[in-house]
Parts: structure tokens; sequence; C-alpha cells
């Protein structure tokens, strides 16, 4: 579904769900749809270019972070995070980064419970004849906004994120 559609559709549907849920904080809860449609659009935009390159996204950005990251490595835990996604898919990831030969695994010597995923020589080249094929796509993405308006979504972003993480409460058990 185009994102017009996507629009409409919200629009459409949004008074019926406020009139069905009259506690329900509509510009929130819109807020959160605009979001995940948002999310679910980008994978369907770059899903095509992610597979005529052999990757997935997810493969790519761990790709990515290892380079960037110091010596070329980190953790599991660290990956999970950063990706954004949970310990079990990080895990498939990284088993299918393992045996395509982009990563390895390794113990951590000083605590042999941890362990440290290295970036490879095939999985830098990899990611880097990467790179020129994801130019046009990336910068394509956004190019509805103006500079100033992406700059601005940037930090409203952020902005959110750190929201989350403030705005949550504890929910508490009955007694």
């Amino acid at each position: 579904m185009r994102g017009v559609l996507k629009l409409a559709s919200v629009k459409r549907s949004t008074p019926s769900m406020a009139a069905a849920l009259p506690n329900l904080p509509m510009p929130e809860a819109v807020m959160v749809r605009l979001v995940r449609i948002l999310a679910s659009t980008m994978t369907a935009y770059f899903d095509p270019v992610f597979r005529s390159i052999g990757l997935t996204e997810s493969v790519f950005h761990v790709l990515c972070l290892l380079m960037a990251a110091d010596d070329g490595q980190a953790s599991p835990g660290e990956l999970t995070e950063l990706v954004g996604t949970s310990k079990a898919n990080m895990s498939r990831i990284l088993e299918q980064l393992i045996s395509d030969g982009l990563v390895s695994r390794t113990l951590e010597s000083m605590d042999a419970r941890r362990h440290v995923i290295r970036i490879t020589p095939k999985g830098r080249k990899i990611a880097s004849e990467a790179v020129p094929k994801m130019m046009e796509p990336l910068l394509k993405a956004f190019s509805g906004l103006t500079p100033q308006e992406f700059i601005t979504l940037n930090a409203l972003m952020q902005k959110a994120i750190l929201s989350l993480d403030t705005g949550g409460i504890t929910l508490q058990a009955d007694e």
C-alpha cells in the first residue's frame, strides 16, 4: 500500500477509533500508528535494495556497526541494543554471518561467558561494496524533506526516543 493510502487509512479510521475508545489519547495513539507505518514502509522501501546485494537490513547494519567499532568487534548484547532487535533475532543474524564467513565469534579472554563478535576481511569487503549501492536509495528516502525539516525530524525522533525512556510507568501487580 502506498504511503498516501496508508495515511488516508489512518485519517479515515481515527474518528471511529476515538468514538470506540473515548479515553484513548488520540494524538498519541495516531503518533504510534504513524511511527509503525513509517518503520514498515522503510523496511519495504529498502528490502529490494538489500535483496539485490544479497544482504538483509539487519545484516548490513551489524556489519556497519562492527566496521565502526573499536578493533572491529562488539558483544552480541551490544549489537542487539544498537540494531534494536531481540536477542533471539540477533542470535539468528549472527549465526548467518558466521556461516557466511562475514564475522567470527570467540570467547573473551577475561570472561569465558562473554562472546566477542569480530568482522572478518570478507565482511568488511561485503559491507564496503554495499555502500555505493545504498547511496541513491538512502538519499531518495528522505528527498521529500527540506534540509531543515530533515534536521528537525532527526532532533524530534531523538527526543521521542528519550521521552519513551522517561515516560515509562511501572505496572504494579494486584495485591
